[in-house]
């Protein structure tokens, strides 16, 4: 089984920020470029932190409105720092979640989920920034056709991994949704099928109605000779 890493998903050419970069210069670099977010970096390339739009409008939430409100009194000391930021250094946030080329889709997906990030800066074994991988980037494995699922779940999963005869498991799959249908050799080996179809790239839902021959299970140890009747 193959699976897409995130060096197969990532923007490998990088917009990025160094920590004098003032606050306007990271507004054009939105703009022309047309993204959300930078990495900031150092003399050897190294991130420090990240800078996004959220970074930015920070400073609006502050200023005063027409009938001299202030609104921005509700930010704490460290944000109302970063809110009257000049360069990119001051309007990150840091440390920067980074991730590495070799990681799975779900292992990057992990990460963003842990550290509530919508993007990660990849980085190579000695820290320098190689691309960055967005939430949008992960999705893609989803735009995966069914068909390319259903070969991959018939050949890699049930065939070269679990060695299933052809003909006894059915395969369907419906906008990422697998059905499995049929019997396998042991009761043991449905939920390791179930996994394994769940770890496949596009996989939204796995939904197995499968028998089984010899029921190998601990229950199954007290009676040895039961098997599962044939449907």
């Amino acid at each position: 089984m193959q699976h897409r890493s995130v060096n197969d998903v990532m923007t490998h050419e990088v917009v990025t920020a160094r920590p004098e970069t003032p606050f306007k210069e990271i507004a054009a670099l939105f703009h022309r470029n047309d993204i959300t977010a930078i990495p900031v970096v150092d003399d050897q390339g190294r991130p420090l932190g990240m800078v996004s739009e959220a970074d930015l409008i920070r400073k609006e939430a502050v200023l005063p409105d027409p009938e001299g409100r202030h609104p921005g009194r509700w930010l704490d000391a460290k944000d109302r720092a970063r809110a009257e930021a000049e360069t990119a250094g001051g309007l990150m946030t840091s440390p920067a979640v980074t991730a590495r080329p070799g990681w799975s889709v779900p292992e990057a997906a992990r990460a963003m989920d842990k550290h509530k990030v919508k993007r990660l800066p990849v980085v190579d074994e000695i820290g320098r920034l190689v691309g960055i991988v967005s939430r949008r980037d992960l999705l893609e494995v989803f735009l995966r056709h069914d068909a390319a699922i259903r070969d991959e779940i018939i050949h890699d999963v049930l065939g070269r991994t679990l060695w299933v005869a052809p003909g006894d498991v059915r395969v369907t799959v419906q906008d990422g949704v697998v059905t499995l249908q049929g019997r396998l050799p042991r009761r043991s080996l449905i939920p390791i099928a179930e996994q394994l179809c769940r770890a496949v790239d596009g996989v939204v839902a796995v939904h197995p109605t499968l028998d089984w021959l010899d029921d190998d299970t601990e229950q199954a140890l007290e009676h040895p000779r039961a098997y599962r009747a044939a449907s």
